[in-house]
């Protein structure tokens, strides 16, 4: 990973205060603290944030360590987790993200969720364990292919096991937790670990509407 000063830094900035804006207005979302009006506001922005991503993508493929810095490249791939009303597009996200991973120029870990969140989207189950279900009574994996070997799925993208990363979640999620503590993204960000990239698979199924509601980094 680089060090250097991002090449593109005015794109940088507009990628994190896009994302900046958008996990605040999740945050207040999971606890309820929004009417119907700025719900609707939210969903505008995600599609304004797809559409931008969408075109920075066309430009530079994925925009990674080198282009924009880390903070910006983290916000492009909190953008692209967010955008499950395009399921095309978050595939196409995650394929150039493994690209860029592949070229030592994103996380694994991004990676890793951005394949699972696109796996719930299609209709099927996960593989690494990154999404979470919001419900009533408390916070539940998404539907998850071959439980018995997660772990080991896990860690060869740099995540913990996954009863590690579920009891920080779950410790995190409190009732008393203020909007800044809120867990604005699923397991993903909670269960973040360094990592060496890898080289991840490519290519999703076509996609169906996604039901429930999903809590995500």
């Amino acid at each position: 990973m680089t060090t250097d000063e991002p090449q593109r830094p005015g794109l940088a900035r507009e990628l994190i205060a896009r994302a900046t804006e958008s996990a605040a207005h999740r945050a207040k979302r999971v606890r309820d603290q929004l009417d119907a009006v700025q719900l609707g506001q939210g969903r505008h922005t995600d599609h304004a944030n797809t559409k931008v991503l969408r075109r920075i993508l066309a430009d530079h493929d994925w925009p990674g360590h080198r282009l924009v810095g880390p903070d910006a490249a983290r916000a492009a791939w909190s953008i692209a987790l967010h955008s499950d009303d395009e399921p095309d597009f978050q595939r196409a996200a995650t394929t150039l993200l493994g690209r860029a991973v592949q070229a030592g120029d994103a996380l694994v870990q991004h990676w890793a969720h951005l394949h699972d969140r696109a796996l719930i989207t299609s209709g099927r189950d996960q593989e690494y364990g990154t999404q979470l279900l919001l419900r009533a009574d408390g916070i539940e994996l998404c539907p998850l292919r071959a439980p018995e070997s997660v772990d080991a799925r896990r860690a060869t993208v740099g995540l913990p096991p996954i009863a590690v990363a579920l009891k920080v979640v779950r410790r995190r999620y409190t009732a008393h937790s203020s909007a800044d503590e809120a867990p604005t993204v699923v397991l993903a960000g909670a269960a973040r670990s360094s990592g060496t990239p890898g080289s991840p698979p490519v290519g999703l199924p076509a996609a169906t509407p996604l039901r429930e509601r999903i809590v995500d980094r």
